[in-house]
């Protein structure tokens, strides 16, 4: 109470409307603030979720494309606490994993506060708090500013928060449509037209895939190297053979068995334009972060010619055309910006001792998860919703262990004021 005291000595602390949180503020409700607000529930720690959209996970539900399903089995992609269903498929579909983490949410009793946009979040020495200020987004209501305080403080807005949008010389007056790919719904509307896709990850080579479904002609730009994997190796999920393997075997074993499989499955695929990087898939993961495309049928269109792999632009040219670096010159109707995301910690977080300008927490997995004075970090371990998981359940067993602690010393406080009123 003493440190609150010396909070409203602030000049801005009556400034704007301030909120008391007693537990831990959360920023962030996709899958890694679920997880952890589900974890704290089963501690009984108090939290308050913060999400700057008006629904849970909205990356999921706003900026994907709807042929999407998750890349890796089911067990991979489960969060803490309450499995998939059982009768779900190995691959859930995106509307499936909307559902499952929506019962997931009721099931924990999760209610985010939605329309809550973090302006900043810093750490205040002389009250030991986290001051963490919002605007209403709601297009509905006024702005509306708010201040949170809070003794813990965790972040998780993730690795995907905000798009990638490359500077290509003359992309701006690209006289066709052009979108990133978060816009990027079917290729229904692309039917008979010349597309760009910029980015051969995963999303680019299924935002291919969909296109050539829909009778457009997809060209792909690879400017630089990629792991192409089969999703499944003789019916068996790649991703977990490589787990398993990853228990016995060295890192350096594994890659190299991985990549004698996909050869054995997919052969050579740099006759196509799909050249492999030097370091293996998961070394390349967990280094880079850089996830291996599992392929789910793009590379069958590669081959046919159906999707044709070009190298890096060069810059657009007037109308709707682009130049590539080998010189070659390609008349296109739209393009799709296949580019990836990025944190968007450092626009909001004052702080620069746990976290990088990147956005990533400056310690590597599996130490990226806690900070100082309260701070922490889930979902940025490069190793997707099984990392953001092991995260979840390491942030709430380290608060709920100091939260048992000191609801037990009130416990005890009231007690004993209790037996010393019966005295009179």
């Amino acid at each position: 109470m003493k440190n609150l005291f010396r909070l409203a000595d602030h000049e801005d602390f009556f400034s704007r409307p301030s909120i008391w949180i007693n537990g831990p503020v959360i920023v962030g409700a996709g899958p890694s603030g679920l997880a952890t607000a589900a974890c704290l529930r089963e501690q009984g720690v108090s939290f308050v979720v913060l999400e700057r959209a008006e629904c849970i996970a909205s990356l999921w539900q706003k900026r994907t494309y709807d042929r999407l399903k998750l890349h890796l089995p089911k067990q991979f992609c489960q969060l803490p606490k309450l499995p998939f269903p059982q009768d779900f498929p190995e691959y859930p579909t995106k509307k499936q994993f909307v559902n499952y983490l929506e019962s997931y949410a009721k099931h924990f009793e999760i209610n985010p506060q939605f329309n809550e946009c973090v302006q900043s979040a810093r750490y205040d020495e002389t009250s030991g708090f986290w001051l963490v200020k919002t605007v209403s987004t709601s297009a509905a209501s006024t702005r509306t500013e708010v201040e949170y305080i809070s003794r813990w403080l965790v972040v998780a807005t993730g690795e995907n928060a905000e798009c990638v949008m490359p500077d290509i010389e003359g992309l701006a007056e690209f006289e066709g449509d052009a979108i990133h790919v978060c816009e990027y719904k079917s290729g229904e509307k692309f039917g008979g037209k010349k597309v760009l896709v910029v980015g051969c990850g995963n999303s680019g080579m299924e935002v291919s895939l969909d296109l050539c479904n829909h009778n457009a002609s997809p060209s792909l730009v690879c400017r630089s190297s990629v792991h192409v994997l089969p999703r499944e190796i003789l019916g068996k999920s790649t991703f977990e053979l490589a787990v398993s393997m990853m228990k016995w075997l060295p890192l350096w074993l594994v890659d190299k068995l991985l990549l004698i499989l996909a050869w054995l499955v997919l052969g050579n695929i740099e006759k196509y334009g799909l050249k492999r990087p030097e370091v293996g898939p998961m070394k390349y993961k967990n280094t880079l972060g850089k996830t291996p495309v599992l392929d789910i049928g793009a590379l069958e269109k590669i081959r046919s010619g159906d999707i044709k792999v070009v190298p890096g632009i060069k810059r657009f040219l007037p109308g709707q055309a682009v130049e590539l670096v080998n010189g070659e010159k390609l008349d296109i109707d739209s393009v799709v910006l296949a580019t990836g995301y990025r944190s968007n910690v450092p626009s909001w977080l004052k702080e620069g001792e746990f976290f990088s300008k990147n956005g990533f927490p400056k310690s590597p997995f599996p130490n990226g998860w806690k900070g100082n004075s309260g701070l922490y970090a889930v979902g940025f371990t490069r190793r997707g919703l099984l990392g953001a998981s092991s995260d979840a359940v390491k942030i709430a067993q380290d608060i709920g262990q100091v939260w048992q602690v000191e609801t037990k010393q009130k416990k005890r406080t009231i007690a004993c004021h209790r037996r010393c009123i019966s005295h009179f």
